[in-house]
């Protein structure tokens, strides 16, 4: 099995699933950004919401070592039991955006 191959369809499927949402306000689209060379995904926020521009990443996950390193997870309930559900183990997700970076198995 291609593991790494297998992460990334998995990776994008569970950002796919939340670009699918629509903001609850404002004029706010989801953009997924997906760079399978460099294994680097993300869900992006771009548009206006009260005269006021919105723009950042939602979400953004690298694949390095043969791990899902969750580098940024904005989302309310977080995308970890979405990966671990989807079949990455829990053991191969680090979650980096901690001071002391450890696998989802560990926090």
């Amino acid at each position: 099995m291609d593991t790494p191959r297998s992460d990334r369809e998995i990776v994008k499927q569970v950002i796919q699933h939340y670009a699918q949402f629509k903001p609850s306000h404002g004029d706010i689209r989801l953009d997924t950004v997906f760079d399978e060379i460099q294994d680097r995904y993300a869900l992006m926020q771009v548009g206006w919401d009260r005269g006021r521009r919105v723009r950042g990443n939602l979400i953004y996950v690298t694949l390095q070592n043969h791990q899902v390193w969750i580098e940024y997870d904005g989302m309310e309930q977080g995308i970890t039991d979405d990966l671990i559900a989807e079949g990455i183990p829990s053991e191969r997700i680090v979650l980096a955006f901690l001071s002391e970076p450890k696998t989802a198995l560990t926090a």
